[in-house]
């Protein structure tokens, strides 16, 4: 984390804290054929809440979409993000997450999404801000490997010269667990997405800060390899620096992901719960 006064606080807190290294734990692999987007939201807050207590070990999840979507952080209005006429002209559907953020338009084959489900000893000792870059630093490192020129734009950004590739969210659960996810553009329908989301005027993030659409540079551009190769490409790069395992979902993790579809993910309740 560098030599910085605030690099040097944090190393002393972690210290003070106990603070574990990512070699300290047995990381677990999901990766999975596509997945219905409310499925996939359902999984996130089941698997991170089987972390907190010790019922699955840490994880990295890289997702799979089965159709395409637009995914509303936990404090966006739907109104205010998505034209709901043109979704479903183009037949996308419309969902809610459990961490902040802003909206992401994601189509079968054009992101790379990964969660990370992680102890709370992990980023003892870092603040919110500080545990961004911490929990993202190996994808930069694998991504510099690649040949690209990367670095981490606070608050939650990935960033390159040709602009961003990436975005990332995250949650602190009940269970104690840190939740955190990364969606990184691999291709782009620029004309569908302007259509869908309300990008092309300034709003409010669920911090308060104005904000404007931003340039996005996708992965297949950057590094002219297939989808599949770049995931390979991090898998590989996570197993080398701190080890992985598989580490399937359980049936019993499958049920308590259906049953929360129904019982909230599926439920107008939920989804406009901010109109």
């Amino acid at each position: 984390m560098g030599f910085s006064v605030e690099a040097v606080v944090s190393a002393v807190r972690r210290a003070v804290t106990r603070a574990s290294g990512w070699a300290d734990h047995e990381w677990e692999l999901v990766r999975e054929g596509p997945r219905s987007p409310l499925t996939h939201m359902a999984l996130d807050e089941v698997l991170a809440e089987e972390v907190g207590p010790g019922r699955r070990g840490p994880t990295l999840r890289f997702w799979e979409w089965s159709s395409p979507a637009v995914i509303l952080g936990g404090f966006q209005s739907v109104r205010n993000e998505v034209d709901l006429g043109a979704a479903g002209r183009h037949g996308i559907e419309v969902v809610r997450r459990i961490t902040g953020g802003g909206a992401m338009f994601v189509e079968p084959g054009n992101t790379v999404t990964y969660s990370l489900y992680a102890p709370p000893s992990l980023v003892a000792g870092l603040s919110v801000a500080e545990s961004y870059p911490f929990l993202d630093d190996w994808v930069l490192g694998v991504l510099g490997d690649l040949g690209l020129n990367v670095w981490y734009q606070p608050l939650n950004d990935i960033a390159s010269e040709g602009g961003k590739i990436g975005g990332a969210a995250q949650k602190r659960m009940g269970s104690g667990a840190v939740l955190h996810h990364v969606t990184m553009s691999y291709s782009i329908d620029a004309a569908k997405l302007g259509e869908v989301l309300r990008v092309g005027r300034e709003k409010l993030s669920d911090k308060g800060v104005a904000s404007a659409a931003r340039r996005v540079d996708p992965l297949a551009r950057q590094t002219g390899l297939a989808r599949e190769v770049v995931i390979d490409r991090l898998i590989a790069g996570f197993r080398s620096r701190f080890g992985l395992v598989d580490g399937p979902v359980s049936a019993v993790e499958e049920a308590r992901a259906g049953e929360l579809v129904a019982s909230k993910f599926a439920t107008e309740g939920w989804l406009w719960r901010v109109p």
